[in-house]
């Protein structure tokens, strides 16, 4: 997720938004709710989601979201659905929900529709979850407006609480050996807002995994490890892969020449794979009710100050 729009809402949005924010705080389950959970081996795990909102390069206003669906544990896509939507919300600092998860919830919602036999029974959201300036990150958000166990994972440490990318956050990242190790991340408060976690023997770059609903952490980094072929758990990096794959295909038939990547990514193609390109065009942006829960479809995201913040 990146991506940056000029200007900013009205502050009498931001309240709104921190109101909105607070009262869903309130419902965020951060305990294993499903039998699967607490399973060492997650027997009864059968579907694993992940979701991504990729942009198109020079175009801050236009962006794709994705919705993928894995097999668990074989890791299997199942279910795709990209869809491009226009941004037009500027991004603010701890506000990522607000920019683009209208769009993911609503794939959510058409999926639940559609298929419900495909419905994800846990989401991976690239963001945070409780690891968060007020404790409420996009993956929290996500996981209360679809009612599923969702976990956020940062590619980056937002330094809230008293975190910090120092020396000796450095020094812990160096001691985390193999696959699966991990370190709490205690924040000033005492509250242990995530793990570090070194997701995969051949990275050397942590994870920084935190709850968004209605899962432990234990259980959120276990399966985040168990997800992982690469650095990234395996529903994120196909949400990203076949997202920007879409904003290509959109371009080829647009007669706009795709940018040169020098990444190679190997994407699965399922028999669920939407056929053709169209475009959504979201609504405008609310300046007056700019709210999840109405499901307002508004902008995008970009890190700000070295974080990912969300």
């Amino acid at each position: 997720m990146a991506g940056k729009a000029a200007g900013k809402p009205p502050e009498e949005i931001l309240l709104d938004w921190k109101r909105e924010q607070a009262s869903l705080k309130a419902r965020v389950v951060d305990l294993d709710t499903e039998a699967w959970q607490r399973d060492p081996a997650f027997s009864g795990l059968q579907r694993v989601g992940g979701v991504d909102v990729s942009f198109v390069k020079d175009d801050s206003g236009s962006a794709c979201a994705s919705l993928v669906v894995l097999s668990y544990p074989e890791l299997e896509v199942l279910y795709e659905d990209c869809r491009m939507v226009t941004l037009t919300a500027p991004y603010v600092s701890g506000f990522l929900a607000f920019r683009e998860l209208p769009f993911l919830v609503d794939a959510v919602q058409q999926l639940r529709q559609r298929e419900p036999c495909l419905m994800p029974q846990v989401l991976f959201v690239d963001g945070n979850g409780v690891l968060h300036h007020r404790g409420f990150g996009v993956a929290c958000h996500l996981g209360v407006l679809t009612d599923l166990p969702c976990i956020g994972v940062a590619k980056k440490l937002l330094q809230v609480d008293g975190l910090e990318n120092n020396a000796l956050h450095k020094e812990k990242i160096q001691l985390l050996k193999a696959g699966g190790d991990s370190f709490p991340l205690m924040g000033g408060s005492g509250t242990i807002l995530g793990r570090a976690l070194r997701s995969h023997d051949h990275s050397t770059k942590p994870l920084y995994v935190s709850v968004g609903h209605k899962i432990s952490l234990e259980a959120a980094v276990r399966l985040t490890h168990s997800c992982c072929k690469f650095r990234i758990p395996e529903p994120v990096r196909q949400a990203d892969i076949r997202s920007r794959d879409y904003i290509r295909r959109t371009q080829e038939v647009q007669g706009v020449p795709a940018p040169q990547s020098g990444r190679s990514k190997e994407a699965q193609r399922p028999k669920a794979c939407p056929q053709g390109v169209s475009e959504e065009p979201a609504a405008m942006y609310h300046t007056a009710c700019g709210n999840l829960s109405s499901l307002t479809r508004d902008g995008t995201h970009a890190p700000c100050n070295g974080n990912e913040e969300s």
